[in-house]
């Protein structure tokens, strides 16, 4: 217990208490739940577990200084001090990122720019040697985080952003974020107890997060690099420990995947990432225009899917939304149905009361993630059995 150290896992808004879940599942020590955020405590094995294994983790940040600043001269001051021969060689390279929430700072780029000409003088003086800026595959990746005059500073362990997953090949229009996708299927409750479905499907992204949720897969296994395995400390060894332990850990599915897309170059594509994550044979894809179709069997159907939301795409929107109701409604007895959407005056459209609305944002976009129980037969006989 004594080698933990503080971690901050970031997630998107209304993520936070499926990641605080996660973290508890995976065994982290004393949580606590933020905006966008939950920190936590472990040691070096569960940093290489939060980043394999968490699906609604953006990044995971390691905190290592904290202290006040009234100007930019404050803070280069503070960060020529800290110990940066630590944590990489004089001759490594760099990369620093900046958040503000600040009335004094205001500028990202500037903050990042004077942190890393701070740590760059210090090696400098030092040495006689300087490290370099990599933006793409740094050695050190820095976090700077100015909340009014606090500055916070952290080591980035996972490198790019964790939704970069490793396994899309392909992308469509509009793709879904890993994380997001992941995310969704986690709050409409799906547990790989029954069968699944996307019938929008794109690019497939929702099929896969689903399968691996299914089989308890970790998500992150397929990435081809985090941050961390440039460390100083990097240990390869505990690395493939922490991989063995969690493979483990996966389980058999019995049920199906099914994913709908009308674009065949959307179902090309889907197809193309369901077998780059290795996980083809628990999901079937097919060139159907879901309004179309109607349900297989009598089994309980879970469906979760991100319609288009006219961002992007030249549709009637208020017309497509109501065959999304219509289609659910007469094709689709015994569903439970959820979907996200941004187009809130269309969504009007759909013409089905929700059980749930949940407010969520994807990218920037204020959404909402809706469920529609579809009930066999009419709601009133169901509650009459």
């Amino acid at each position: 217990m004594e080698n933990n150290f503080t971690m901050v896992a970031k997630t998107l808004f209304g993520f936070e208490d499926l990641l605080e879940r996660e973290l508890r599942q995976l065994g982290a020590a004393n949580l606590k739940k933020g905006v966008r955020s939950v920190s936590f405590e472990g040691d070096k094995g569960f940093m290489y577990k939060a980043n394999l294994a968490l699906r609604t983790a953006i990044k995971i940040l390691k905190p290592i200084h904290s202290f006040k600043i009234k100007t930019e001269q404050d803070l280069y001051d503070q960060i020529y001090k800290m110990p940066w021969e630590q944590y990489m060689k004089n001759a490594g390279t760099l990369a620093v990122s900046s958040t503000l929430n600040s009335n004094v700072f205001t500028h990202s780029q500037y903050i990042s720019l004077k942190t890393k000409d701070a740590i760059v003088d210090r090696f400098r003086d030092q040495t006689g040697e300087r490290p370099n800026v990599d933006l793409r595959f740094p050695d050190l990746k820095i976090n700077i985080h100015i909340d009014r005059n606090v500055c916070n500073v952290s080591l980035d362990t996972s490198g790019e952003s964790l939704h970069k997953r490793g396994y899309k090949t392909a992308t469509n229009i509009a793709p879904i974020n890993e994380v997001l996708a992941a995310g969704l299927i986690m709050l409409s409750g799906w547990d790989g107890q029954s069968d699944f479905m996307d019938p929008m499907c794109g690019s497939g992204t929702m099929l896969v997060e689903a399968a691996m949720i299914a089989c308890n897969i970790p998500p992150n296994l397929m990435r081809k690099e985090f941050a961390f395995e440039r460390w100083a400390d990097w240990d390869v060894e505990l690395f493939e420990k922490i991989e063995e332990s969690l493979l483990k850990k996966t389980r058999d599915f019995h049920h199906r995947i099914l994913g709908f897309d009308k674009s065949p170059s959307a179902v090309a594509k889907a197809i193309e990432n369901t077998k780059s994550a290795h996980l083809d044979e628990f999901i079937t894809i097919k060139h159907e225009d879901f309004f179309k179709t109607q349900k297989g069997g009598d089994k309980h159907l879970q469906m979760v899917f991100n319609p288009p939301y006219g961002e992007r795409l030249d549709i009637d929107m208020e017309n497509f939304y109501k065959n999304i109701g219509d289609t659910l409604k007469q094709n689709y007895p015994g569903t439970t149905a959820w979907f996200i959407t941004s187009n809130l005056e269309a969504f009007k459209h759909v013409g089905l009361r929700p059980s749930r609305k949940i407010k969520l944002f994807n990218a920037k976009l204020e959404s909402k993630l809706v469920k529609y129980d579809i009930y066999e037969g009419s709601k009133k006989a169901k509650f009459q059995d």
